[in-house]
């Protein structure tokens, strides 16, 4: 979900998935987590791991779809509840209940009748303010969706295109839960009055755009309001060196949509074995309390640990928007094209 530093996985120097010694892991590009924990698994297991990393969230699905009657893997891991419904309406997975599911919070559960997926990780799309901007500004951060249109906002904000990433889907999805079909795209009409920026996907936004973090601000970003996620200020803090005594960043709790991200068995994958293995380690204890400080997103098991500087810096947002997820299924793909036609026209 949020980006991060950290390299993972290991490669099985040009073996395919075909390989039954080897499985491979299809994701997106935040997709990360320690040597140590894959090592252990592929100790266990007895399978390589291969991961291959195939772009902004929203990409890596489109991409999968289009290649599944020949899958590039086994497990593709990054499909999440704003983009559930078109992976499975278009045959993406093939059914498994992992070992563990019944540790996995009830919450989060999803597909229960067929089990074509297993939720992996949670966590909270929020705008974030680069707090050296308000307090030199002498202006208060805005705390929610209603304070991005007012005029003192203007030209700060930027966010993701909502039919190209994770994000600004789910900023989108998060407009629409708050004010209702009849309302989110007036509210965007003034976003976009309000000089709103839009680009392709989060590492544009949040580390070229975004003045407060590390990476916006030795691109020289000029904008302190971004899409991003309720996780992303303890990564401002945890890759600082020295580290800061508070986050840099902050997050405009009135502003949040609730994410939850799957995994699942691809429908013709060549090594399902070895995919089967790799979903119930992506539930076990061991990863779950690996990917906080890994891939910035909070656990879905029941009982795992959470960093301290996790829960600090980044605790989860007290009262998100959520949505169905078959209101979801229904209406995205409209709300996606009319949304495009009222912001990017």
């Amino acid at each position: 979900m949020a980006g991060t530093l950290a390299a993972c996985g290991s490669s099985d120097g040009g073996q395919g998935s075909g390989d039954s010694k080897t499985v491979t892991l299809v994701s997106h590009d935040s997709w990360a987590a320690s040597k140590d924990v894959i090592a252990a698994f592929e100790k266990q297991s007895g399978y390589k791991v291969n991961v291959l990393k195939d772009g902004d969230a929203g990409q890596a699905v489109n991409k999968a779809i289009l290649t599944k009657d020949n899958p590039q893997g086994d497990v593709f891991f990054g499909v999440d509840n704003t983009l559930l419904s078109r992976a499975l309406d278009n045959g993406l997975f093939q059914p498994y209940e992992a070992k563990g599911s019944d540790r996995i919070a009830p919450e989060y559960r999803a597909d229960q009748d067929k089990h074509r997926v297993t939720p992996i990780d949670t966590g909270d799309i929020c705008v974030n303010y680069d707090k050296k901007y308000f307090a030199d500004h002498k202006l208060d951060p805005p705390r929610s969706f209603d304070d991005l249109v007012k005029p003192e906002y203007k030209n700060l904000l930027v966010t993701e295109n909502a039919s190209t990433s994770s994000p600004g889907l789910g900023f989108l999805l998060g407009t629409a839960a708050k004010y209702g079909d009849g309302g989110w795209e007036g509210y965007w009409k003034k976003l976009k009055a309000n000089g709103v920026k839009v680009v392709d996907g989060w590492e544009q936004a949040y580390n070229e755009e975004f003045s407060g973090s590390a990476g916006g601000k030795k691109a020289k970003g000029d904008r302190p309001l971004v899409v991003s996620y309720a996780s992303s200020p303890p990564v401002e803090v945890v890759y600082a060196d020295p580290k800061p005594a508070a986050a840099p960043t902050g997050v405009a709790q009135g502003t949040c949509f609730r994410q939850v991200e799957y995994a699942g068995l691809l429908s013709n994958a060549k090594n399902t074995k070895g995919g089967k293995a790799l979903l119930d380690f992506l539930i076990s204890e061991r990863f779950q309390e690996d990917m906080p400080l890994n891939m910035y997103v909070y656990p879905v098991r029941e009982g795992a640990q959470v960093p301290p500087e996790f829960v600090k810096y980044g605790p989860q947002a007290k009262d998100p928007e959520t949505m169905d997820p078959a209101k979801i299924a229904d209406n995205r793909d409209q709300w996606v094209k009319s949304w495009t036609s009222l912001v990017l026209k």
